[in-house]
């Protein structure tokens, strides 16, 4: 068991998401940055898509009621044991009574933004809707559908896990999957449905410039600034529905791109969309931070999509490999 000694880092409590829902207006929610999520839980020997914390604003401090294996990734936060560094993208072990601390990212052109704190088993919290993610618009989910505070215990599904090991870790996909244009971070992006209707000067811009995360961004989407995109006419438009990563364009002609806790249906004009396999770089984007927009095909999406499931099937194998002796391997 954990308990949280932070008042408000607006942690909070994580799967994969809720899938299956938005025909009835429920966002999927779930962890921004599902690759980090993916690998701390096979660090744990735990399925791909268990509940853990997700923290996007630190410091951040719990404390270890038990002793218990834990794996962090995500942003890299200097984070410490008793004071003692840990590496990030690792498996430890820690005894109860131990406090671990996560500090500010380290700075940078580019600076991650979420850390995650997997536990054996993922997060014992109960089930809404086929999924433990915290849906903080509708107050439901996760840990009493609400961020974490000072004074909330949360238990691992598995304490004693017995796939848990520590003292190993990978190497982290920004590095091994690096992408960036001009040294600046990029995403790659499908043209949407009303990517004609917009300018030619602002189809340019749009892959062209860079864009910069407003304050104005969180949990919902990521307001960017830059050069307003123009479309040829006005565009009136129904509501319709929308999912992480749709790339939705205002009057002010500043985009918008909708995220984990975004709404499910809007009716602004979509320029373009972030293909899935780059979630988890918009993710890792902090307000301040500057990207660029890379024009990708169907087939690209889909070979980037294969990358990402060979990185955690590499993943999964040294992770077992360090779990379990070679005598039982071979056995």
């Amino acid at each position: 068991m954990i308990e949280i000694l932070s008042a408000s880092a607006l942690a909070t409590v994580q799967d994969l998401g809720r899938t299956g829902a938005l025909q009835w207006g429920v966002g999927t929610s779930g962890a921004m940055d599902p690759l980090a999520l993916a690998a701390g839980n096979l660090l744990l020997g735990n399925d791909e898509g268990a509940a853990a914390i997700e923290v996007p604003v630190f410091p951040f401090e719990l404390r270890f009621t038990e002793d218990c294996a834990f794996a962090l990734t995500g942003a890299d936060c200097a984070a410490r044991l008793d004071g003692l560094p840990l590496l990030p993208w690792w498996a430890h072990q820690a005894r109860a009574g131990q406090t671990l601390q996560l500090g500010v990212p380290l700075q940078g052109r580019w600076r991650a933004s979420r850390a995650y704190l997997c536990l054996p088993g993922g997060v014992d919290v109960p089930q809404v809707l086929g999924s433990r993610s915290t849906q903080l618009r509708g107050a439901f989910g996760g840990h009493e559908g609400r961020a974490l505070r000072r004074g909330d215990r949360l238990r691992a599904a598995a304490t004693n896990h017995k796939n848990s090991a520590s003292g190993f870790g990978l190497v982290p996909p920004a590095l091994a999957l690096p992408l960036q244009v001009d040294g600046v971070a990029a995403m790659r992006v499908l043209p949407a449905a009303e990517y004609p209707l917009f300018t030619p000067e602002a189809q340019q811009a749009f892959w062209r410039d860079e864009w910069k995360i407003t304050s104005q961004s969180d949990r919902y989407g990521y307001r960017l600034a830059g050069t307003p995109l123009e479309a040829k006419t006005a565009i009136e438009m129904r509501s319709h529905g929308i999912v992480p990563g749709v790339i939705q364009v205002p009057p002010s002609g500043e985009p918008i791109i909708q995220l984990a806790d975004g709404n499910s249906a809007g009716g602004y004009p979509k320029i373009g969309v972030v293909i899935e396999a780059d979630l988890w770089r918009i993710a890792q984007a902090a307000p301040g931070n500057v990207l660029r927009f890379v024009s990708c095909t169907l087939e690209e999406a889909h070979a980037a999509e294969r990358e990402i499931v060979s990185y955690l099937l590499r993943l999964r194998r040294l992770a077992d490999y360090c779990r379990f002796p070679v005598s039982e391997q071979a056995a």
